[in-house]
């Protein structure tokens, strides 16, 4: 009970202040990856549960779950493909790329991981997190078309990394022998056959019902949060239950299911704005209680050299290849590159996959994940505001350029709140 009134107390006084410290060095990850720590095994002892405790697992579940869903539905696929080339560079190129990349650095450093396991830590650490540079994204002295790139590319690629997370976690679990390779191929087939499938079918049903009933008035303003609750929930039931991948269904089902709706209904952004907040600040306590501690003893200077590799060349020479003919200049560039923070996905990516392995090196995996995701809080965190400031600048200064072209704006996974600077 000790553990529950300290983060009743710690989510009590952030509230108090999250106007004042909106745009500063100060992240929501950062503060409760830190009060996470303090109260947890690492510190005061509040919170002694296990990484291992069904309860985690559970809430990792439905957290994932949720995310996937809203982040899906804010995106307007019409607006992406003619509208927003740079994301869609960034995820059809940069991401493939960066898991390639990161899979031969993983493989080649001395992790003691072989191809696969190289893979699956790539895969973990392939999703971009915008929360973790805030300041960055509701900047709106930074020119749309950048914004958008950062926020549209993190609202999508935790959903296109769930494959390759799921396919290489398989691989690892089958092995390489006859028997167990068919056993890949049919999993495998089963998971990315239902998965899409039951997505795109409960997506589909449920915005045209959405929007039906909207336009009828069939619909009370009260009922519109559970609708699409309902809809995830069903999505990924579904999807388990016929073998499929739960969490591909319900990504599918987002993104339909926005689609179907001729207007983004308020409850989609209102579930980002509250439930979303709620369940990011979760994870990340959890992450500084439970798993931080729970690796510690095992990182070593090679982890953490995969970590700062991963959060500059890695990530960053894909999106620069990705983005070549586009003419954004080289500070765009290395802005966009370096603007790809590693948090809630890789988070729950460890909790729900890795701690199920029994791989000789899913240990190494995590404790790597662990140390790139604590570098990536503080290093997105602490520069998210003097970059965002210096390249806003920059910006204006540059007058008619590709930056500086208009585009659409989406709704962001914590809303279009601008930062005063």
């Amino acid at each position: 009970m000790w553990g529950l009134a300290a983060i009743g107390v710690a989510v009590l006084a952030f509230c108090l202040v999250s106007g004042r410290i909106k745009g500063s060095y100060v992240t929501l990850p950062m503060a409760f990856m830190l009060f996470g720590l303090a109260i947890g095994q690492g510190g005061l002892h509040l919170i002694d549960t296990p990484v291992s405790h069904g309860a985690i697992h559970i809430l990792a579940e439905i957290t994932l779950a949720l995310i996937l869903f809203s982040d899906a539905a804010r995106i307007n696929l019409r607006l992406l493909l003619s509208d927003h080339d740079l994301p869609a560079r960034m995820l059809a190129f940069g991401m493939p790329l960066t898991i390639a990349l990161g899979t031969f650095v993983g493989w080649v450093l001395p992790l003691g991981l072989n191809l696969a396991e190289a893979a699956l830590l790539a895969a973990v650490l392939a999703p971009t997190d915008a929360a973790l540079g805030q300041a960055v994204v509701s900047n709106r002295q930074i020119p749309v078309r950048i914004r958008q790139a950062l926020n549209v590319e993190s609202g999508l690629n935790d959903g296109i990394a769930v494959p390759f997370v799921y396919f290489f976690a398989a691989f690892l679990v089958f092995g390489e022998h006859a028997k167990s390779t068919s056993e890949l191929v049919s999993f495998t087939a089963l998971q990315l056959m239902f998965g899409p499938i039951i997505g795109l079918i409960v997506g589909g049903v449920a915005g045209w019902l959405a929007e039906r009933a909207g336009a009828d008035g069939w619909i009370d303003d009260v009922f519109e949060g559970p609708l699409a609750l309902a809809t995830a929930a069903l999505a990924y039931a579904l999807a388990q239950i016929l073998g499929g991948n739960g969490f591909i269904s319900v990504f599918v089902a987002g993104l339909v299911f926005g689609h179907m709706l001729k207007g983004k209904c308020k409850f989609i952004l209102e579930f980002a704005e509250a439930e979303g907040h709620v369940l990011v600040l979760l994870a990340f306590l959890i992450f500084g209680a439970v798993m931080v501690p729970d690796v510690i003893a095992d990182v070593n200077w090679i982890m953490v050299l995969y970590a700062f590799l991963s959060l500059t060349v890695v990530r960053m020479l894909p999106i620069a290849i990705s983005l070549f003919g586009t003419g954004v200049s080289l500070p765009t560039v290395a802005f966009l590159g370096w603007f790809g923070p590693r948090g809630l996905a890789s988070i729950l990516f460890s909790l729900l996959v890795l701690e199920q392995l029994h791989s000789p090196g899913v240990e190494t995996i995590l404790a790597t994940t662990v140390v790139t995701i604590v570098l990536s809080v503080f290093a997105h965190g602490l520069t998210a505001a003097p970059l965002a400031n210096w390249y806003a600048r920059m910006a204006r200064k540059q007058g008619t350029c590709p930056e500086n072209e208009a585009v659409s704006e989406m709704p962001m996974r914590f809303g279009n709140v601008p930062v005063e600077n």
